[in-house]
């Protein structure tokens, strides 16, 4: 599974959702903002561009265009630290502020039902749309999840 089947799995309505948790402050501190507002094809990137954009950005996404899948992940989560060293601490998995030492084995970590915990642990804190991207982020990254996690008793 790559990037892109995260984001069209999740859905058309998971987008906007996921484009409002972008923080600009949070791309300029992480020195993404050109590159995402490059990326998106906007000559303004602000909130309200954001959320025009959406619609040319699920086309783009059910095309497969997995550098935009990349990049928009990227300030998605970025914009979203405080919720992965929740779920990291609550998986126990060691990192560095959200992020792991280039050599970690973190699928081992991993165990049955992660996901689910974690999503039954936070879905009151974070908005769902959000913390399911980044489950399902987190499985395709590190423990190349081939199917789409979708939380029990959700409505998604």
């Amino acid at each position: 599974m790559q990037t892109c089947d995260i984001f069209t799995g999740l859905g058309e309505q998971s987008l906007p959702e996921l484009l409002r948790c972008v923080s600009l402050g949070k791309l300029k501190t992480y020195q993404l903002f050109d590159r995402v507002k490059t990326r998106l094809h906007l000559g303004k990137l602000n909130q309200e561009n954001l959320r025009k954009a959406s619609p040319r950005l699920w086309a783009r996404l059910q095309e497969g265009d997995q550098e935009l899948a990349s990049d928009l992940s990227q300030a998605i989560l970025v914009s979203h630290m405080e919720l992965i060293v929740a779920v990291l601490d609550l998986l126990e998995i060691p990192h560095n502020e959200g992020f792991f030492d280039k050599d970690a084995k973190v699928a081992e970590q991993l165990k049955d039902g992660w996901q689910q915990k974690a999503y039954d642990a936070f879905s009151h804190k974070f908005p769902p749309a959000l913390l399911v991207f980044y489950l399902n982020h987190l499985g395709c990254e590190v423990a190349e999840a081939m199917q789409l996690f979708r939380p029990a008793g959700s409505a998604k």
